[in-house]
């Protein structure tokens, strides 16, 4: 499923980048090498970020 339209941002990418990467949403789409446009993403983006983080057995170091 894609979680941003705009970028074609898939929900798999975004998991999989939040679990590498520290940050927001904008932080975790530049990983990606994309950018919010229209930000109607934003918020369920931020949500599948804690989603995915929470699940992990133990927090990201600090990049």
């Amino acid at each position: 499923m894609y979680t941003c339209i705009c970028n074609a941002i898939r929900e798999d990418d975004l998991r999989k980048a939040a679990r590498q990467h520290r940050g927001g949403a904008e932080s975790v789409y530049a990983k990606l090498g994309k950018r919010p446009n229209c930000g109607q993403c934003l918020e369920e983006a931020e949500y599948v970020i804690a989603e995915e983080r929470e699940a992990l057995p133990c927090p990201l170091a600090a990049a």
